[in-house]
C-alpha cells in the first residue's frame, strides 16, 4: 500500500496489532522516533513509554513498557514485554495504581525497593494518562 507503513506490536503472549499506518512514533531509549514511509532501516531499545499510531486524521495510543524497535522502509515492528492498547487499560485499575505505587514511594525503604517503586509509578502513570486519553477520545 503507497504511502503506508506496516506496524506490528508484539508482546511474549501475542501479536497484538498489525495495521498499516501513516506514521508511527515510539518510545526510543535514547529519546521519542519518528517513522514515516521509506524510513531507513535502524534498531532501537525501548523504554516505558506511549507509542502512537496515525492513520489519516486518527491517532491511537498505547502503553509500551520496554522493548525492541525494527524499522524497515516498509514495516515497524514493536517487540515489547508490555503492550496495552488504550482502550483495553481501566481507568480506575490504572488510578489505584498509581495510588498504590506513591504509597510504596513514600514508606521508602531499600535502594532496590525504593527504585522497584519508581518503576511501578512511572508504569501506572503511563497507563493511567493512556487510559485518560482513550476515555476523553471517545466521549468527543
Amino acid at each position: 500500500m503507497a504511502g503506508k507503513i506496516l506496524l506490528e506490536v508484539v508482546t511474549p503472549e501475542k501479536l497484538l496489532l498489525s495495521q498499516q499506518v501513516d506514521e508511527v512514533i515510539a518510545p526510543g531509549s535514547e529519546g521519542e522516533f519518528g517513522v514515516l514511509p521509506g524510513h531507513t532501516h535502524f534498531l532501537s531499545t525501548l523504554r516505558i513509554g506511549e507509542l502512537r499510531y496515525r492513520v489519516g486524521d486518527l491517532t491511537s495510543h498505547m502503553a509500551v513498557l520496554w522493548g525492541y524497535a525494527e524499522v524497515t522502509p516498509t514495516k515497524v515492528t514493536i517487540m515489547a514485554e508490555i503492550a496495552e492498547k488504550a482502550e483495553d487499560i481501566n481507568v480506575g485499575r490504572a488510578q489505584a495504581a498509581v495510588e498504590k505505587a506513591e504509597e510504596r514511594l513514600k514508606a521508602g525503604g531499600l535502594p532496590s525497593e525504593v527504585k522497584e517503586a519508581e518503576i511501578s509509578l512511572e508504569k501506572a502513570r503511563l497507563r493511567k494518562k493512556i487510559a485518560d486519553r482513550a476515555r476523553k477520545t471517545s466521549h468527543t
